[in-house]
């Protein structure tokens, strides 16, 4: 019944509305009376809350982006949509987050909220992932480098644990779903790449404390 009315679109709807809920936004202005966008690297985002808010800040930020994404496909399966709306409902999510309703479309760069969003398509694929992430973070102190490879990941596991039998085949439309999301983060990493290849991104390093010495 879902896919003969308007659900399926309102669907989307409201999880692009969920995406745009920039919580780096809200949560550095409560604290701290500042704009995040106005600090540090000028991203809306876990990694810049962290070095300039501190730890517990950038982790309650880290799980509502995480909790949103994965709520805004939960909602699309809740409500029985056909399963391409689900995957649409995942890539608006994230077009949210990177590009704002509420924020003046200036939003940050949508790992967390991929994290959610894809971890709900596929469990196994975003736990790959995420260990990707985690291990390329560890070795080179680059986020941006292991959000990138990470998001790269998971639409290739995704096929390639279908095509080798390890999973059930990845249906077309999480592919397509997948893809979407690992172009947009890839788009609105670009300022990243460039400066990873010319040797200037900023590794990842907490705000340091008063008195602290570098």
């Amino acid at each position: 019944m879902a896919s003969s009315s308007i659900v399926p679109w309102l669907v989307v709807l409201v999880a692009y509305l969920l995406g745009s809920l920039s919580f780096s936004v809200i949560m550095v202005y409560l604290l701290e009376g500042l704009d995040i966008r106005d600090q540090g690297s000028g991203n809306a985002g876990a990694t810049n809350v962290l070095r300039t808010v501190g730890r517990r800040a950038a982790m309650a930020v880290l799980l509502l982006d995480i909790g949103k994404g994965a709520l805004a496909v939960s909602l699309a399966r809740w409500l029985e949509v056909p399963p391409p709306w689900v995957g649409a409902a995942a890539v608006a999510a994230v077009a949210g987050h990177i590009f704002p309703a509420f924020h003046r479309l200036r939003g940050g760069k949508g790992v967390a909220t991929v994290t959610g969003a894809l971890g709900c398509l596929d469990p196994l694929a975003a736990l790959v992932a995420a260990l990707v992430f985690g291990l390329v973070v560890i070795i080179t102190r680059y986020v941006s480098l292991g959000s990138i490879v990470a998001t790269v990941v998971f639409p290739l596991f995704a096929w390639l644990a279908g095509r080798l039998g390890w999973t059930p085949p990845a249906p077309a439309w999480l592919l397509i779903s997948a893809s979407l999301v690992t172009c947009l983060i890839i788009f609105r990493h670009r300022s990243n790449i460039r400066r990873l290849w010319d040797g200037t991104e900023n590794r990842l390093t907490p705000r340091r404390r008063q008195g602290e010495t570098q």
